[in-house]
């Protein structure tokens, strides 16, 4: 099955069909303070475009729903975070679903941990916020769930990846017994056999969840060095350290060409795979990132 991604690069110019298929149809990230800086989406993103919105630790909720208005209104499908060690309690949860659906018609949501270590109150899994039952109580249509190709070092200390497995088998009982439509939303990677190789796992696992492949988008190497060591980005943080050892690369910006090009050929090859379509980290800018898209696509 990873054959096609053991042969070294492959043609980017005869595979451009099957990148482009792949491209389409992607999903971005924004912040509230990033997608003020956004003078026009609808000048820079497909009519369509799920835009994920980050929630940061510190973030108001009023910021937070006031973004997912505004692209509610210029009708891009809206998916807020909800990262469960930040939210203090029930009530807390409740007040801000209620929010999303009444003030900016969110119906969709990608439910995870988070980044913070301590919770600050009720919650410190998706899985609470998903057993909740609030979610299909407000209507909410679709649940995205984080996915972790190399691991999470937070969840599995030492190393392995039971906790993980083990949480991802429970969100796949937890989609067949509600009506739920589910996806995994993972972190970003930049070497594309990792990926592939746990999609892989994942279905011989008896998972069926399809899977939105993180990717970050263009920008400056060190910048994403940066992000990647502050997300705990696993063994393919060599790819980025390997091109900034090369001179001639060192000063150029990245482009995710080479591992989305690898995934579209993994995925023509293998259309019954879980890897489906590319959701964009745009570490770089996200007038860059869409543009680098549209080129691509």
């Amino acid at each position: 099955m990873l054959n096609i991604l053991k042969r070294g690069k492959i043609d980017t110019a005869a595979n451009a069909a099957s990148l482009g298929a792949f491209i389409e149809g992607f999903s971005i990230e924004v912040m509230p303070r990033t997608a003020a800086k956004v003078e026009d989406f609808k000048a820079l993103l497909p009519a369509g475009t799920r835009v994920y919105i980050a929630h940061i630790e510190g973030t108001p909720i009023e910021e937070m729903v006031e973004t997912a208005k505004r692209l509610h209104e210029d009708s891009f499908p809206v998916m807020p975070h909800f990262p469960a060690r930040i939210i203090k309690d029930k009530a807390t949860l409740e007040d801000w679903i209620k929010r999303y659906q009444g003030e900016a018609g969110v119906d969709q949501a990608l439910l995870l941990a988070g980044g913070v270590e301590k919770p600050v109150g009720d919650f410190h899994s998706s899985m609470q916020l998903m057993e909740s039952g609030l979610f299909d109580q407000y209507g909410f249509k679709r649940l995205h769930v984080a996915g972790h190709p190399e691991g999470n070092k937070d969840i599995d200390k030492d190393g392995s990846t039971k906790n993980v497995d083990d949480a991802m088998l429970w969100k796949q009982a937890f989609s067949e017994r509600t009506d739920a439509e589910m996806a995994i939303a993972t972190q970003f990677a930049f070497d594309a056999k990792p990926i592939a190789a746990w999609a892989e796992r994942l279905k011989s696992a008896g998972i069926t969840l399809p899977i939105h492949v993180g990717v970050a988008g263009p920008a400056k190497l060190q910048t994403l060095i940066k992000f990647a060591v502050a997300c705990g980005v696993g063994p393919s943080l060599k790819v980025l350290q390997k091109r900034a050892m090369d001179m001639s690369k060192l000063l150029l910006p990245y482009e995710p060409t080479e591992v989305v090009a690898e995934l579209a050929a993994y995925k023509a090859a293998n259309p019954d795979s879980l890897i489906e379509k590319v959701h964009f980290f745009p570490l770089g800018g996200i007038k860059t990132n869409a543009n680098w898209a549209s080129e691509n696509a």
